[in-house]
């Protein structure tokens, strides 16, 4: 009795610390904050299901209250630390109630603890992370249990033999991110802040997750589809399988099933779906899928996923002028630049409201794409987008920088590559690889961006081949805004992009249009600084600003207006710069706190409904 008593003051001692130590939680202050920072806490942050694509009942969420230290790159794992960060918000975002930068000579580490996972003798813990910038090495009860290079892609490791006997586990992460003094691909992070360049990210920002499986299990699926035969294509990875498995896929809508295969482990089923519909904008078309690894009648391991059945290519109209198909049929593509940057969470939306709220806004607006741009966001993300019919395009982040810059004609860009190391290079190809093939099974993609205005772009034409050979399900834009490899009138990849600010323009079809796809990948950056709702109160800045919002919806009309001409005329796709502010830029259709929509929905949709109604031959 009396021992059932310390056992029960004990346990009310340890949840009063923490919730003690949740209520001394709170966001740094100094800048502006979306509304949903107030409803972060460290029981709700991200507390969703971080992979869509492949669903389990059986995994457990590690986000909350973590230690943290920085200290001296290179220096041992602490034994003491500075207090607790929110994970998954960076160290420098206000939400990880932290704020401080790291830089190239310090290391940041983490330190947790989580329950001992229930499982048999035979059973894996694998451990996941959505993201973390940019080498991370983890350590589970002091054992490495591996190393990751990369800020955008999720990596996991098995920790089954880490584990120690015992009620509890102690998990340790090691970071160190350089930013911009390192070659790897940062995006628009840099030490020093100012106009396009925003503050540097570093450490865990995605979810962190944990798992059990079997010992056969389910590791990995690769969705596809082909149009012609109404199919979808299912892949399924399986680690350790042994003789006599097979797994067994099955394609539903509505709770009825409508097709189903079994196949071996490394086979391809293919789901004929009758009656299938087509996955685009206004109909976005969804078939949820059951992958099983079977042994006889057993179910060893099973996986919740979803497919679509879509097609995007080139093909020439009437004119003989290359145009972007989706489903066979001309549909323009227009979007915003979408950054992802988040005053309060910077990489991360504060919440999953959040980080639906700004494709939905886009939507509203009567845009169908978006240009997601030298970032890579949670699978989340893109889940949204499938569901909601956006259609996205996809640019690999930047890096190693230090391209001279240089324009031909007005028209192309026209530079040499850059001179890269075989580190950076490898770094630059082993994540480019992995975000292709993390993120092939999304439909909503369906353009993939390897460089941007040749910031840090090198062998042009073999890393266009190779992304074109790696997926050549989605179009390739080789080089969005410049520095393209030409053979005669031919642009190594699907598409010629040219990036003018602030009017409408294109290059001309009759010379480029009838090899590649004509896009206006970067125009606008109408600009309109809100009182109260900026970053910094001065030295804002914008391509052109405006005054008041009836100015700024002005100029932009005559934007449409322009874009309307051009779609007659060749182009097959434009992106407008860009869905909100970012530090302090002031460029977007919202600002960087969300509050304030510069240009209303029921304003904006009328005329981009125009684009989409524009006859083509």
């Amino acid at each position: 009795m009396k021992k059932t008593l310390i056992c029960g003051a004990l346990l009310v001692f340890v949840q009063q610390m923490n919730l003690v130590q949740a209520q001394d939680w709170k966001p740094v202050e100094g800048k502006i904050m979306t509304e949903w920072t107030e409803k972060v806490t460290p029981e709700n942050a991200h507390q969703e299901y971080p992979r869509p694509q492949m669903t389990r009942d059986n995994w457990v969420n590690l986000n909350g209250l973590w230690d943290y230290a920085i200290q001296a790159k290179g220096a041992a794992a602490p034994s003491n630390f500075e207090g607790e960060i929110l994970v998954p918000f960076a160290v420098e975002s206000a939400l990880s109630g932290v704020g401080k930068t790291v830089g190239k000579d310090q290391e940041l580490w983490y330190n947790t603890e989580f329950a001992s996972p229930k499982k048999s003798i035979k059973d894996h813990v694998i451990l996941h992370f959505g993201a973390s910038d940019w080498e991370t090495e983890v350590f589970v009860n002091g054992v490495s249990v591996g190393i990751h290079r990369g800020g955008y892609d999720p990596f996991e490791f098995d920790i089954t033999s880490a584990l120690k006997s015992g009620k509890s586990q102690v998990l340790q992460v090691r970071v160190w991110d350089p930013s911009d003094d390192g070659p790897q691909p940062r995006g628009k992070q840099v030490n020093n802040p100012s106009g396009i360049w925003y503050t540097p990210v570093t450490g865990i920002w995605q979810t962190v997750w944990m798992e059990t499986v079997p010992s056969s299990y389910i590791a990995g699926i690769r969705n596809a589809s082909d149009l012609e035969s109404k199919q979808i294509l299912v892949t399924p990875q399986v680690t350790a399988a042994q003789a006599g498995q097979q797994v067994k896929v099955s394609a539903w809508k509505d709770g009825n099933m409508l097709a189903e295969q079994t196949i071996d482990p490394n086979g391809t089923a293919k789901l004929t779906i009758a009656n299938a519909e087509f996955w685009e904008p206004g109909n976005p078309v969804l078939y949820d899928l059951k992958v099983e690894l079977i042994s006889g009648k057993k179910v060893l391991d099973e996986v919740g996923s979803y497919a679509a059945i879509r097609e995007i290519k080139m093909a020439p109209d009437a004119e003989g002028i290359q145009r972007m198909m989706l489903n066979g049929k001309f549909l323009f593509q227009y979007g915003p630049l979408d950054q992802g940057w988040w005053p309060d969470g910077l990489y991360t939306a504060p919440s999953e409201e959040a980080l639906v709220f700004d494709i939905q806004k886009t939507q509203d607006m009567g845009f169908n794409m978006i240009r997601k741009h030298v970032k890579v966001e949670p699978a989340r993300w893109y889940y949204a987008c499938d569901k909601m019919g956006m259609l996205v395009w996809q640019d690999m982040p930047s890096g190693d920088m230090g391209n001279g810059w240089e324009m031909k004609v007005g028209v192309l860009g026209s530079q040499t590559d850059r001179a890269r190391t075989p580190e950076s290079e490898a770094i630059y190809r082993t994540e480019w690889k992995e975000i292709m093939d993390d993120f092939y099974s999304f439909p909503s993609i369906v353009v993939w961006v390897p460089f941007n205005e040749a910031w840090g772009q090198f062998k042009t034409k073999e890393i266009t081949e190779w992304t074109e050979n790696h997926d050549p399900s989605r179009l390739v834009n080789s080089a969005s805004g410049g520095n393209f490899e030409m053979e005669g009138t031919k642009i190594t990849g699907d598409i010629i992009d040219l990036h003018n600010y602030p009017d409408a323009k294109m290059p001309d079809p009759g010379i480029f249009g009838k090899e590649n796809i004509i896009v206006l990948g970067e125009f606008g950056g109408l600009g309109l600084p809100v009182d109260g709702h900026v970053w910094q109160q001065k030295d804002n800045w914008g391509y052109q600003s405006f005054k008041n919002e009836e100015e700024l919806l002005n100029r932009y009309a005559g934007l449409m207006k322009r874009l309307e001409e051009l779609i007659s005329d060749g182009l097959s796709a434009a992106v407008y710069t860009q869905t909100t502010d970012v530090e302090v830029e002031t460029n977007g259709l919202m600002t960087y706190d969300r509050k304030v929509i510069k240009m209303k929905a029921a304003q904006l949709k009328p005329l981009h409904d125009k684009l989409y109604q524009v006859s083509v031959k």
